[in-house]
Formats: structure tokens, C-alpha cells, sequence
């Protein structure tokens, strides 16, 4: 102990199906297990920023209490309004704030307690501002170590708030937000969400700690805090905002024409010298006019095509040609298969 891990596995949900919300989907966790460190928050909060940098996608990473919500819950009358509160707010940014109060007052929840729960999602300002107003609006002997906690975790990330106050939405950053709930129960301290900048999908990763939650399984006192990427999702935002780098949508960069016989098989051991470098090659599956080559090229978005037919076989000189610039050269079967493609 502490045992790190992480994994990426298929999850499936009874929801119904609708864009960023599968039946089936992948998600990617991290999880550190047998420590109570917020180190291992800062850590995980790291891995969020890291990811999403080397995939050009600007988030917020935004992070709370569960022991603040559990103080909102008493200032409301008690733990056992906990459950619906929560439930509640999770939905704030789907159905706005009117429809939360509309849920609490169906719950039973009296005009004075649904003010305490408005006036603690309408806290605005910076971190610092936020954490001076939840003060004196929640008991705190239910906030001060939760307060403690978090700026713990904001501490850490100071070039990224100060980047916020840029207003450049370039940079992910990492956010102090109190209408965070995140509807799993097990959750006992640090709570997170991601949200992309820029595209309407809801949330592409979350997590949290959960100290209790290997009890359920028998297995009491272990202590945790784990994250996880909702990774059909992200790939939905890297699409919409044309994240992907060219390059990942070719599997080929190199179609050899097939122009039959003799010279079919020469281009299939040419092609097989390249695969051996390295180079994805592939030999046009038939014989065929060149205007039905050239095409399925342009559609599989292949760069380059190798042209060897019996004059090319003859002299030992190929022609490649570069269908994005357009530009047709001749290359000797031996600098082909040393790789000198271009």
C-alpha cells in the first residue's frame, strides 16, 4: 500500500441511449487505494491537466467538498435531507435552478430551506471569495476541514487560476465549484467533474475519494480516491472541435496500384520490404483502371501512391505520386525500399 492503478474497460448503463450517453461505453480509471494523502488528489487532479493538454482539449477541471454538501444538508435540517439535496443539484446545469427548487419543494423541502440551498448555489467570485461567503451561510464544524482541503488542492494549481483571470479559454484550469454534487453516494471528501471548454456534451470525466466504499465489500478501512475519462465522449468533443490529428485517420500512407501480373507481384515485394520498415503499405486488392485506384486513395485519405506497371518493371523505376501537392517523381525500386518515399 498505496496500490496504484489504472485501467480501461467497457461500462454499460440502463439509460436510454442518446448522443454522449451509450448503452455500451469505455471508460478509462485511476485509482489510489490504502492512503489518505491529498497528495494522491493533487496527483490525480495532475493527470487530468496532463491528458487533456497532449490531446489539445481545454477543460475545467472543477472539484468540491462531499463534507460541504453534508453542511448544506444540516444547515437545511439535518443528514438525512442529504440524499435529496444532492440529487437535486446534480441536475443544475440540465434543468436550471428553477426546476432544482421546483424538485425540493416536492420533496417536502420548506421556502427556508430551498433559500439556504439558492443562496449556496448563487456563491460567485473567485475561490477565495467563495469559500469568505460559504462561511457564514453553513456551520463550520461541518466546513472547516473541507475548506482545508480544497484550498490544499487549489494551492498546487496557481498558474492555472492565474490563467483564468486572462479569460483564455486555450488553457485548462482548475475550478473551485460549490453546485458540484455528483450523484454516488459513496463519495466521502474530494469530488471532481470535467468539463469540456467550448461544446455542450455534459461531463467527460469525474471522480472523487471514497474512504468507506471497500467496506460494502466486507473489506473495512481502506481508504480511496479514484478518476475517470469518459472516453466516448471525449472522443465526441476531439470530433466536433476537429481535435485529431490528420495523421490518425490514415491506416495507409502508401497504396501500390495493382496493374497484374509481374508487376502486381514485384509491387507486393516491394510493398513487403516497406512493411518491414516500418511504412503502412498496402497493394490495391485487384487489377483495375486507374480512375477506380486513384479514388478509393482520395476516400482512405492516402497520401501516396507507387505506380509499377511493365515499363516501371523494365527499367527498375517507379513512379510515386504525392496526391495532396500533386507531384510525381521517379524513384528506383532500391531507394524505394530504403525508404526514401518523401
Amino acid at each position: 500500500m498505496p496500490f496504484r492503478r489504472y485501467q480501461t474497460q467497457p461500462v454499460w448503463r440502463a439509460d436510454r441511449p442518446q448522443r454522449g450517453r451509450y448503452r455500451e461505453f469505455y471508460q478509462c480509471d485511476a485509482d489510489v487505494v490504502g492512503s489518505r494523502s491529498l497528495v494522491n488528489e493533487v496527483e490525480l487532479t495532475r493527470i487530468y491537466l496532463t491528458v487533456f493538454k497532449k490531446l489539445g482539449l481545454p477543460v475545467e477541471v472543477r472539484i468540491n467538498h462531499r463534507k460541504i454538501l453534508s453542511g448544506l444538508a444540516q444547515a437545511c435540517g439535518g443528514a438525512s435531507h442529504l440524499s435529496t439535496i444532492t440529487t437535486a443539484i446534480d441536475k443544475l446545469d440540465k434543468i436550471g435552478l428553477e426546476k432544482v427548487k421546483e424538485e425540493l419543494r416536492e420533496k417536502n423541502l420548506s421556502a427556508a430551506q430551498i433559500q439556504i440551498v439558492e443562496d449556496y448555489l448563487q456563491l460567485e467570485g473567485s475561490s477565495e471569495e467563495k469559500i469568505k461567503q460559504l462561511a457564514s451561510l453553513l456551520p463550520n464544524d461541518f466546513t472547516d476541514s473541507a475548506i482545508s482541503d480544497l484550498e490544499f488542492i487549489l494551492k498546487h494549481f496557481g498558474v492555472n487560476q492565474q490563467e483564468n483571470a486572462t479569460g483564455r479559454l486555450a488553457s485548462s484550469r482548475v475550478v473551485l465549484d460549490f453546485s458540484l454534487a455528483r450523484g454516488l453516494h459513496y463519495y466521502t471528501g474530494i469530488i471532481f467533474e470535467v468539463r469540456a471548454q467550448g461544446v455542450a456534451i455534459g461531463s467527460i470525466g469525474g471522480g472523487g475519494r471514497y474512504d468507506d466504499l471497500t467496506g460494502l465489500f466486507g473489506v473495512p478501512g481502506i481508504p480511496g480516491v479514484g478518476i475517470s475519462f469518459g472516453v466516448d465522449r471525449i472522443y465526441d468533443v476531439m470530433e466536433e472541435l476537429n481535435l485529431f490529428p490528420e495523421t490518425l485517420r490514415r491506416s495507409t500512407e502508401l497504396l501500390f496500384f495493382n496493374m497484374g501480373g509481374q508487376a502486381a507481384e514485384k509491387s507486393f515485394e516491394l510493398m513487403e520490404t516497406l512493411r518491414g520498415l516500418g511504412h503502412r503499405c498496402e497493394l490495391f486488392h485487384e487489377p483495375a483502371k486507374f480512375d477506380k485506384q486513384f479514388k478509393y486513395a482520395e476516400k482512405k485519405n492516402i497520401p501516396l501512391v507507387v505506380i509499377i506497371g511493365e515499363d516501371e518493371l523494365k527499367s527498375g523505376v517507379a513512379k510515386v505520386k504525392n496526391l495532396q501537392s500533386g507531384i510525381q517523381r521517379d524513384l528506383t525500386f532500391e531507394s524505394l525500399t530504403a525508404g526514401h518515399i518523401g
